[in-house]
């Protein structure tokens, strides 16, 4: 599976165009400026985008009014189709949000139930109650994503409904050439729906990606050869910051070797789930992190634990913003990309990872721990790198059992002998081949 080698790259179309907030119904093709950004996003080393909301919404895109149509706010269908040309023609793989569980009120069959009530072809489309009342007075009740009454959720046990997504499915496909979807809230979506999904995709595209938004649990319930091929790993990014943060890499380590560890019960081995250290949701990690000294490392820990990494639009040169700001802040239009020492970092980091079976494929084992460093170990019999950081201010010594005494860091280039240890700068990371 090309995800599996890849490098993410997240944009929220709306926010990054610089599109308003409320759909205005006015046709502005904004989403050429993406084009504009392609030769950054290869010089940092991503060659797949996934895509937030940009099909047509009420407002910021998870409110859906129509499946098939690039929101007029954003520009047409013409516009989309030709900028996933360009990308693909750059090595770059598509990987759009869909955003299956809920509309927007919009949305022309939920606009009919509200005129025609129970006499409406799409009553049974919702979850619908004609003896109740809506927040917005609708003179009925219907279902909203967690009380959310702007996202109005879809009866998913209703064929109709599925063959209807399903058949946008197929039109992003054929009209676009999109190479996966990654599916909000893919914890509230129905198994069933989820095999229809896979069993569909899998017959009209090879290889084709599908990465859903979990957030606790079990995620082997939804990714697994029937459903889903990856999920979000929110049970790691919590762990990735906090770890920095409190200086104490007994966190993150502990939680990468639940999921990926040696032993026979952990969950997820041999999965490849999306990791991140910030997104459109959630307080850019430049803004989270205590000490900007941790900011490079951060992202060595990402792109060296296993998983696929994602980097977020703007992230890669530190922008900052929080989320008490309102999600506005984290989704903001930049005139121009920047590339710093950071985003130079970073697109080394990306290099080696494309490039190294044992980042890509690798077991995970844990070698040097304490609260300020670790070391592990990423393997896959005929090749081995160790990752290796130093989250303190001071030099320190680290000693493991490698197989070689003499290795190359891949970052620097530079060959190291282990006959002493490896000797940590202060703030510094690793990449032992």
């Amino acid at each position: 599976m090309w995800a599996y080698e890849s490098v993410f790259y997240q944009i929220y179309p709306l926010g990054f165009c610089g599109a308003p907030f409320e759909n205005d119904g006015v046709l502005e093709h904004r989403i050429t400026k993406i084009a504009d950004w392609i030769p950054h996003i290869k010089k940092l080393g991503a060659n797949a985008i996934y895509f937030s909301p940009l099909f047509e919404s009420d407002t910021h895109g998870y409110n859906t009014r129509d499946y098939k149509k690039i929101d007029v706010r954003l520009g047409d269908n013409e516009d989309f189709k030709n900028l996933c040309k360009d990308l693909h023609n750059n090595g770059i793989k598509v990987v759009v949000d869909g955003v299956f569980n809920h509309v927007g009120r919009g949305f022309p069959q939920f606009q009919d139930v509200c005129a025609n009530r129970e006499n409406s072809k799409y009553f049974h489309w919702f979850n619908i109650d004609l003896n109740g009342n809506s927040n917005y007075n609708d003179g009925l009740w219907y279902e909203g994503w967690e009380g959310n009454y702007d996202l109005v959720k879809l009866n998913l046990y209703n064929p109709e409904v599925v063959d209807y997504l399903l058949d946008a499915v197929s039109f992003w496909i054929n009209e676009f050439d999109i190479d996966g979807i990654r599916l909000d809230v893919a914890y509230c979506l129905d198994f069933e729906f989820l095999k229809r999904l896979r069993c569909h995709t899998d017959s009209l595209k090879k290889d084709f990606f599908l990465v859903g938004e979990m957030l606790h649990g079990d995620y082997n319930q939804r990714m697994n050869d029937e459903m889903l091929h990856s999920a979000t790993n929110y049970e790691c990014y919590k762990g990735l910051y906090s770890s920095f943060n409190s200086m104490n890499m007994f966190e993150i380590n502990h939680s990468l070797l639940r999921q990926f560890g040696p032993e026979n019960w952990t969950l997820y081995k041999g999965k490849h789930l999306l990791c991140f250290v910030d997104n459109h949701d959630v307080t850019r990690v430049a803004s989270i992190l205590t000490n900007e000294n941790h900011l490079p490392l951060i992202y060595a820990l990402l792109f060296g634990m296993p998983g696929i990494p994602c980097v977020y639009y703007g992230s890669e040169w530190g922008a900052k913003a929080d989320k008490s700001q309102g999600d506005p802040a984290l989704r903001p239009s930049f005139k121009e990309p920047e590339f710093n020492e950071l985003s130079e970092f970073i697109s080394k980091l990306a290099d080696i990872k494309k490039n190294s079976k044992a980042l890509n494929y690798g077991d995970f084992t844990s070698t040097v721990l304490t609260n300020k460093q670790c070391v592990f170990r990423r393997s896959t019999g005929d090749e081995t790198v160790y990752v290796a950081i130093n989250a303190d201010d001071q030099e320190y010594t680290a000693y493991f059992g490698a197989e070689k005494n003499q290795v190359t860091d891949l970052l620097s280039g530079a060959i190291m002998n282990l006959d002493g240890g490896l000797k940590m700068a202060p703030y510094s990371a690793y990449f032992l081949a």
